[in-house]
């Protein structure tokens, strides 16, 4: 069994060195991403909830997959990198 910390994960052999920087989740810009299944949004409401108990909300947005039985799209995938520091996805029934 391998297993994966999110927080840094595992790099392609050979591949381009990135720095890597931590994310402030107090203050970095999130998306809450949902996998368009039923209540995913629901829970990443929660989320955003509890987050606002701590921290401004105003920079975390919610994104969706067009359908939960697909990838995500490139552009999707684009957004999030270009636009947040963070970013949690939903999978909900």
């Amino acid at each position: 069994m391998r297993i994966y910390n999110p927080t840094f994960g595992v790099s392609a052999a050979g591949g381009e060195k990135v720095a890597l920087k931590a994310v402030n989740w107090k203050t970095d810009a999130i998306a809450l991403v949902s996998n368009s299944k039923p209540n995913a949004r629901e829970l990443l409401d929660g989320i955003r909830s509890k987050l606002g108990a701590s921290r401004q909300v105003e920079n975390i947005k919610f994104l969706a997959k067009n359908s939960a039985s697909q990838p995500a799209p490139k552009d999707l995938i684009e957004e999030v990198a270009a636009n947040y520091r963070g970013a949690l996805l939903a999978i909900a029934d």
